[in-house]
């Protein structure tokens, strides 16, 4: 699953060419038949964009790593998007639980604004199945959970105790010892994941474990809840029933905090609710929090000025398709918060409100 590490990673990236191709998918049968077709003809498509750019002894390692990873797509994972990236020594497909629309981009790095919005439109956090069989790393958004297997995860417990034999005199206390250090390296290698981001972080496994996870994590503030038992063989599909009711309590606490604050601010007058003031006012560094209706899309232009002029529907080149999407993004860029609020819920200030920091 794409998770803010990866975008980052894909955002270091300039390297002339680099492709980009997104689309929608679909996550059942009959609909996701023609995912294959629609991923064979826009591979097609990109090819003979490049082809008219770059010569063939230019492209040959870029096409290589597309024919591979075009052929390892396993559409039986396929969920509500598909993105892939690559260039003469890059390789990378995601399955995204948000759609995305169908486009090929062919530039000096890597098109992620669209994941970027999608991200920040759906509850991501992340799940510790924690245990020195081997301890899991999973990111959640929404109710779609993907496990991180990579070079750091899962992550065994080596040495006495595990792999190899205890000493003579070794008592519980040393083994208490050994899982306290094994989960101070599993919270490291936690944190080019968690960088940047305090993502709700839901804790599994036998209760001794978890305690002992929490003595030695930096990440503590950031536990939403835990889940008892053995999860070393539990599945995807075992494991959301038990995070998944954690995660909607902990988004509805922030909702609420964050009706706190705005009425806070609005008693305070640093408010603002007009959508193209909130444009400017954000672009200026000065929202604090945008909260908005999840489901609040708005199509709109940037005039002359910089300033945004709201229209009435999609289409043509200079209209963005949702200009709360580009708010979002300048508000996160410039240090403020989000928070993606019920439908309705905001009906009060039409969808959208930001709280500003003077």
């Amino acid at each position: 699953m794409l998770t803010r590490h990866d975008l980052k990673e894909l955002q270091a990236l300039t390297k002339v060419p680099a492709l980009s191709i997104l689309l929608p998918t679909h996550r059942t049968s009959p609909d996701n038949k023609q995912d294959p077709i629609r991923v064979k003809n826009l591979v097609r498509e990109a090819k003979d964009r490049l082809s008219q750019e770059f010569s063939a002894r230019q492209l040959e390692p870029l096409l290589k790593n597309l024919d591979t990873l075009a052929d390892d797509i396993d559409y039986t994972y396929a969920l509500d998007g598909l993105a892939l990236f690559v260039s003469h020594d890059i390789a990378k497909k995601f399955y995204l639980p948000f759609p995305v629309p169908q486009r090929i981009i062919i530039d000096q790095s890597f098109a992620t604004r669209d994941l970027v919005y999608g991200l920040h439109r759906a509850q991501r956090y992340w799940v510790f199945l924690l245990s020195q069989g081997a301890t899991r790393l999973l990111a959640g958004t929404g109710e779609t959970l993907e496990e991180v297997t990579d070079q750091n995860f899962p992550m065994e417990m080596t040495g006495p105790g595990a792999t190899t034999n205890l000493p003579d005199k070794a008592d519980s206390a040393y083994m208490d010892d050994r899982h306290r250090r094994f989960f101070q390296q599993v919270d490291r290698a936690f944190t080019e994941y968690a960088e940047g981001e305090a993502l709700p972080l839901v804790l599994g496994g036998v209760i001794r474990q978890i305690s002992f996870f929490q003595e030695v994590s930096a990440y503590t503030a950031q536990v939403a809840g835990t889940t008892t038992g053995n999860f070393d063989n539990a599945t995807v599909a075992e494991l959301v029933p038990e995070v998944w009711p954690i995660v909607q309590n902990v988004r509805q606490q922030q909702r609420q905090d964050a009706l706190k604050d705005l009425d806070k601010a609005m008693g305070e007058k640093k408010v603002s609710t007009a959508l193209e003031e909130i444009w400017q006012l954000a672009n200026e560094g000065r929202g604090k929090l945008l909260l908005v209706e999840s489901d609040y899309h708005v199509p709109g232009v940037v005039d002359e000025k910089g300033g945004l002029q709201v229209v009435d529907e999609k289409g043509g080149t200079e209209v963005m398709d949702d200009a709360v999407d580009e708010i979002i993004e300048a508000v996160l860029a410039m240090g403020g918060e989000v928070m993606l609020m019920e439908n309705g819920s905001l009906a009060d200030h039409h969808g959208i409100v930001m709280t500003l920091r003077y």
